[in-house]
């Protein structure tokens, strides 16, 4: 099961997850991800709200103001309290769930770039030096361990794309508009890269998840639009072979 960008919106990523039979009614792994029989990928992007109206509904604010270090210490808080109870699930089944680094989550970690929306509206509050707060040690030590990418054979998932490049969030990615047009550009690159199907996110495609059959890809950021991404793969498939990817789907909740 794959699930797209949750941007904070872990109330969403809880009731997929569950409505997956991936996680119970207490936040915690059901038995066949401690089996691992289910296999749980989240493509990255935990942290920072879409917009001003996610912040306010996140705090409980009225309206949210990003220049306030009192609403910043709020929604600081209530995505660490949700990053808390997601770092216990990832715990409790390390070798079946599966959280990839985005870029978002990047920009927490290294403090290099402020990210904001194309309304104008930056993630300020895991931002000191603009008064927010610093994320807590331990959680940080989490997600410095995430990967950029997870491979099950010659199935790909990646938060951006199949390039490595697009794993980098340095200047070259923010200044490179390839990043959120490459699927539609050069949709190619997927069987350039050697892979059988990729699976991606960071960019948003209207109508939910977009699955390319020709081109063996799906662009999965679509929680908002309550989908996400079941795919089979078999156990004995040896590790290139089409025959390891047998069936993919987008799943309503």
């Amino acid at each position: 099961m794959a699930f797209g960008d949750v941007h904070a919106d872990f109330d969403t990523l809880w009731s997929a997850l569950r409505a997956a039979s991936c996680a119970d009614a207490q936040c915690l792994p059901t038995a066949p991800v401690l089996a691992g029989l289910f296999q749980v990928v989240l493509i990255g992007d935990l942290v920072h709200p879409k917009s001003e109206r996610d912040y306010a509904r996140l705090t409980g604010l009225p309206r949210f103001h990003s220049a306030d270090p009192d609403h910043l210490f709020l929604a600081a808080r209530a995505q660490v309290i949700q990053l808390e109870r997601l770092r216990t699930y990832q715990q409790a089944a390390p070798h079946a769930v599966h959280i990839i680094l985005g870029n978002h989550d990047d920009a927490v970690l290294s403090g290099g770039y402020v990210l904001g929306t194309g309304g104008g509206l930056s993630h300020l509050e895991f931002d000191p030096q603009h008064g927010g707060v610093l994320l807590p040690a331990h959680l940080r030590a989490w997600m410095e361990g995430f990967p950029r990418e997870v491979r099950v054979g010659a199935v790909q998932f990646a938060h951006v794309s199949p390039l490595p490049a697009h794993a980098h969030y340095d200047d070259l990615f923010y200044g490179d508009p390839s990043t959120k047009r490459w699927f539609r550009e050069t949709p190619q690159y997927v069987e350039m890269a050697g892979l059988h199907f990729g699976v991606y996110g960071h960019t948003q495609v209207e109508g939910g998840i977009l699955l390319d059959a020709d081109h063996r890809f799906a662009m999965i950021d679509a929680l908002h639009d309550r989908e996400y991404l079941e795919l089979m793969l078999a156990d004995d498939a040896a590790p290139t072979s089409d025959a390891a990817l047998q069936g993919v789907r987008a799943v309503p909740f």
